[in-house]
Protein backbone atom coordinates (compact mmCIF):
# COMPACT_ATOMS: atom_id res chain seq x y z
CA UNK A 1 0.00 0.00 0.00
CA UNK A 2 1.19 3.03 -0.84
CA UNK A 3 1.52 6.04 1.66
CA UNK A 4 -0.14 9.02 0.98
CA UNK A 5 1.33 11.17 4.12
CA UNK A 6 4.99 10.71 4.99
CA UNK A 7 6.26 13.00 7.52
CA UNK A 8 10.02 12.83 8.61
CA UNK A 9 11.60 14.78 11.68
CA UNK A 10 8.87 16.94 11.48
CA UNK A 11 9.31 20.23 14.40
CA UNK A 12 6.46 22.92 15.00
CA UNK A 13 7.74 25.72 17.47
CA UNK A 14 6.18 29.52 18.28
CA UNK A 15 7.68 31.85 20.22
CA UNK A 16 5.57 33.01 23.26
CA UNK A 17 6.72 36.01 25.00
CA UNK A 18 10.62 34.94 25.63
CA UNK A 19 9.44 31.26 25.49
CA UNK A 20 9.53 28.61 22.71
CA UNK A 21 6.78 26.14 22.81
CA UNK A 22 7.24 22.96 20.67
CA UNK A 23 3.74 22.12 19.20
CA UNK A 24 5.73 19.35 17.01
CA UNK A 25 9.00 17.79 18.69
CA UNK A 26 9.91 15.39 16.02
CA UNK A 27 7.44 13.64 14.24
CA UNK A 28 8.19 10.58 11.85
CA UNK A 29 4.93 9.20 10.53
CA UNK A 30 3.57 7.43 7.17
CA UNK A 31 0.36 7.01 6.99
CA UNK A 32 -0.87 4.71 3.59
CA UNK A 33 -3.70 5.76 1.04
CA UNK A 34 -7.11 4.62 2.27
CA UNK A 35 -6.34 3.93 5.99
CA UNK A 36 -8.71 5.46 9.05
CA UNK A 37 -6.54 7.32 11.80
CA UNK A 38 -7.67 8.98 14.89
CA UNK A 39 -5.46 11.46 16.77
CA UNK A 40 -5.84 11.84 20.61
CA UNK A 41 -4.38 13.42 23.60
CA UNK A 42 -4.65 15.99 26.10
CA UNK A 43 -5.06 19.39 25.49
CA UNK A 44 -2.03 21.48 24.20
CA UNK A 45 -0.33 17.80 22.84
CA UNK A 46 -0.20 19.26 19.06
CA UNK A 47 -3.29 17.50 17.80
CA UNK A 48 -4.77 20.72 15.60
CA UNK A 49 -1.12 22.13 14.63
CA UNK A 50 -0.19 18.24 13.09
CA UNK A 51 -3.85 18.43 11.56
CA UNK A 52 -3.07 22.21 9.98
CA UNK A 53 0.40 21.25 8.91
CA UNK A 54 -0.95 18.37 7.12
CA UNK A 55 -3.75 20.12 5.22
CA UNK A 56 -1.42 22.74 4.66
CA UNK A 57 -2.55 25.27 6.96
CA UNK A 58 0.50 25.58 8.48
CA UNK A 59 4.12 25.06 7.95
CA UNK A 60 6.27 23.53 9.81
CA UNK A 61 9.14 24.94 11.14
CA UNK A 62 11.83 22.27 10.32
CA UNK A 63 11.71 18.52 8.76
CA UNK A 64 9.65 17.43 5.40
CA UNK A 65 6.30 16.63 4.74
CA UNK A 66 5.39 14.33 1.63
CA UNK A 67 1.60 14.16 0.18
CA UNK A 68 0.84 11.43 -2.31
CA UNK A 69 4.33 11.21 -2.99
CA UNK A 70 5.12 15.17 -3.62
CA UNK A 71 6.93 17.17 -1.56
CA UNK A 72 4.86 19.97 -0.30
CA UNK A 73 7.37 21.44 2.65
CA UNK A 74 9.17 24.03 0.13
CA UNK A 75 6.24 24.79 -2.07
CA UNK A 76 4.91 28.59 -2.25
CA UNK A 77 1.18 29.39 -1.05
CA UNK A 78 0.06 29.12 -4.75
CA UNK A 79 0.90 25.88 -5.27
CA UNK A 80 0.63 24.65 -1.69
CA UNK A 81 -3.45 25.90 -2.37
CA UNK A 82 -3.50 24.35 -5.55
CA UNK A 83 -2.82 21.06 -3.85
CA UNK A 84 -4.93 21.29 -1.07
CA UNK A 85 -7.97 22.30 -3.25
CA UNK A 86 -7.43 18.82 -4.92
CA UNK A 87 -6.14 16.39 -2.31
CA UNK A 88 -7.69 17.83 0.59
CA UNK A 89 -10.97 17.86 2.17
CA UNK A 90 -11.84 19.42 5.74
CA UNK A 91 -14.60 19.04 8.11
CA UNK A 92 -14.33 21.41 11.26
CA UNK A 93 -16.23 21.45 14.90
CA UNK A 94 -18.04 24.32 14.02
CA UNK A 95 -19.02 23.61 9.83
CA UNK A 96 -17.63 26.73 9.05
CA UNK A 97 -20.77 27.54 6.64
CA UNK A 98 -21.53 30.89 4.82
CA UNK A 99 -25.00 32.14 6.94
CA UNK A 100 -26.00 34.21 3.74
CA UNK A 101 -25.41 31.08 1.37
CA UNK A 102 -27.76 28.05 0.79
CA UNK A 103 -26.70 24.27 1.36
CA UNK A 104 -26.21 23.88 -2.73
CA UNK A 105 -23.86 27.13 -2.60
CA UNK A 106 -21.91 26.45 0.26
CA UNK A 107 -20.83 22.82 -1.19
CA UNK A 108 -20.70 24.74 -4.62
CA UNK A 109 -18.23 26.63 -3.33
CA UNK A 110 -15.03 24.69 -3.53
CA UNK A 111 -15.86 23.65 -7.45
CA UNK A 112 -16.09 28.13 -8.37
CA UNK A 113 -12.76 28.09 -6.56
CA UNK A 114 -11.57 25.18 -8.83
CA UNK A 115 -12.71 27.20 -12.14
CA UNK A 116 -15.60 24.59 -13.22
CA UNK A 117 -18.09 26.00 -14.99
CA UNK A 118 -20.97 25.73 -13.99
CA UNK A 119 -22.67 23.01 -16.24
CA UNK A 120 -19.94 20.72 -14.57
CA UNK A 121 -20.47 22.03 -10.81
CA UNK A 122 -23.95 21.63 -10.41
CA UNK A 123 -24.13 17.81 -11.59
CA UNK A 124 -21.51 17.35 -9.13
CA UNK A 125 -23.17 19.22 -6.39
CA UNK A 126 -26.74 17.40 -6.42
CA UNK A 127 -24.77 14.32 -6.65
CA UNK A 128 -22.99 14.44 -3.07
CA UNK A 129 -26.07 16.18 -1.62
CA UNK A 130 -27.84 13.17 -2.48
CA UNK A 131 -25.35 11.09 -1.61
CA UNK A 132 -25.61 12.15 1.89
CA UNK A 133 -29.48 12.40 2.18
CA UNK A 134 -29.63 16.58 1.91
CA UNK A 135 -31.48 16.49 -1.55
CA UNK A 136 -34.70 18.23 0.50
CA UNK A 137 -32.49 20.44 2.25
CA UNK A 138 -30.86 22.03 -0.89
CA UNK A 139 -31.96 25.74 -1.06
CA UNK A 140 -32.03 25.80 2.56
CA UNK A 141 -29.37 27.88 4.57
CA UNK A 142 -27.47 27.04 7.84
CA UNK A 143 -29.86 28.64 10.18
CA UNK A 144 -32.65 26.83 8.31
CA UNK A 145 -30.86 22.96 9.06
CA UNK A 146 -30.02 21.15 12.10
CA UNK A 147 -26.86 21.03 13.72
CA UNK A 148 -26.36 17.25 12.19
CA UNK A 149 -27.14 18.14 8.83
CA UNK A 150 -25.33 21.25 8.97
CA UNK A 151 -22.03 19.16 9.62
CA UNK A 152 -23.13 16.84 6.34
CA UNK A 153 -23.37 19.92 4.64
CA UNK A 154 -20.17 20.93 5.94
CA UNK A 155 -19.28 17.09 4.50
CA UNK A 156 -20.35 17.17 1.25
CA UNK A 157 -18.72 20.42 0.56
CA UNK A 158 -15.99 18.66 1.63
CA UNK A 159 -15.77 15.95 -0.42
CA UNK A 160 -17.42 17.63 -3.88
CA UNK A 161 -13.96 17.86 -5.17
CA UNK A 162 -13.41 14.75 -5.02
CA UNK A 163 -10.42 14.73 -2.63
CA UNK A 164 -7.64 12.00 -1.63
CA UNK A 165 -7.76 13.15 2.39
CA UNK A 166 -10.12 13.85 4.65
CA UNK A 167 -9.18 15.37 7.76
CA UNK A 168 -11.82 15.78 10.44
CA UNK A 169 -11.05 17.95 13.88
CA UNK A 170 -13.54 17.19 16.21
CA UNK A 171 -16.54 16.74 14.08
CA UNK A 172 -19.20 15.71 16.71
CA UNK A 173 -17.92 18.56 19.07
CA UNK A 174 -21.01 20.38 18.66
CA UNK A 175 -23.64 17.70 18.13
CA UNK A 176 -25.93 15.40 20.25
CA UNK A 177 -24.95 11.91 20.16
CA UNK A 178 -27.60 10.71 17.83
CA UNK A 179 -26.16 13.69 15.16
CA UNK A 180 -22.73 12.78 16.24
CA UNK A 181 -23.50 8.83 15.17
CA UNK A 182 -24.74 9.49 11.90
CA UNK A 183 -21.61 12.31 11.44
CA UNK A 184 -19.06 9.30 12.10
CA UNK A 185 -21.05 6.81 10.02
CA UNK A 186 -20.88 9.45 7.28
CA UNK A 187 -17.39 9.51 7.82
CA UNK A 188 -16.39 5.76 7.93
CA UNK A 189 -18.82 5.19 4.48
CA UNK A 190 -16.25 7.82 2.91
CA UNK A 191 -13.44 5.97 3.88
CA UNK A 192 -14.68 2.76 3.04
CA UNK A 193 -14.71 4.05 -0.24
CA UNK A 194 -11.10 4.21 0.04
CA UNK A 195 -10.95 8.02 1.27
CA UNK A 196 -8.35 8.27 3.80
CA UNK A 197 -9.86 9.55 7.32
CA UNK A 198 -7.64 11.34 9.37
CA UNK A 199 -9.52 12.49 12.87
CA UNK A 200 -9.08 14.31 15.72
CA UNK A 201 -10.69 13.88 18.94
CA UNK A 202 -10.85 14.06 22.77
CA UNK A 203 -13.61 10.88 23.11
CA UNK A 204 -12.00 7.73 23.54
CA UNK A 205 -14.97 6.31 22.36
CA UNK A 206 -14.96 7.96 19.01
CA UNK A 207 -11.37 6.87 18.83
CA UNK A 208 -11.67 3.31 19.40
CA UNK A 209 -14.00 3.00 16.19
CA UNK A 210 -10.42 4.17 14.01
CA UNK A 211 -7.98 1.27 12.04
CA UNK A 212 -4.98 2.96 13.73
CA UNK A 213 -4.56 5.22 16.53
CA UNK A 214 -2.03 7.90 17.47
CA UNK A 215 -1.53 9.60 20.96
CA UNK A 216 0.63 12.82 20.97
CA UNK A 217 1.87 13.44 24.19
CA UNK A 218 4.12 16.93 24.43
CA UNK A 219 4.29 17.22 20.84
CA UNK A 220 5.47 13.85 19.95
CA UNK A 221 4.12 10.17 19.38
CA UNK A 222 3.72 8.19 22.61
CA UNK A 223 1.52 5.59 20.86
CA UNK A 224 0.44 3.98 17.71
CA UNK A 225 -1.80 1.68 17.40
CA UNK A 226 -3.12 -0.79 14.56
CA UNK A 227 -6.31 -2.60 15.18
CA UNK A 228 -7.13 -4.13 11.98
CA UNK A 229 -5.71 -4.22 8.89
CA UNK A 230 -6.16 -1.89 6.20
CA UNK A 231 -8.46 -3.30 3.17
CA UNK A 232 -6.17 -4.80 0.08
CA UNK A 233 -3.54 -4.77 2.20
CA UNK A 234 -0.89 -7.29 1.58
CA UNK A 235 -0.58 -10.45 4.26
Amino acid sequence: MKPIIELEALHRHFQVGDQIVHALDGIDLSIDSGDYVSVMGPSGSGKSTLLNILGLLDRPTSGRYRLNGEDVTSMDEDAQANVRNRLIGFVFQSFHLVPRLTAFENVELPLILSGLPPEQRHPRVREVLDSLGLSARARHKPDQLSGGQRQRVAIARAIVNQPRLLLADEPTGNLDQKSGQDVIQTLEQLNQRGITLILVTHDPQLGSRSARALRLVDGRIETDLRRRPLPNAEP
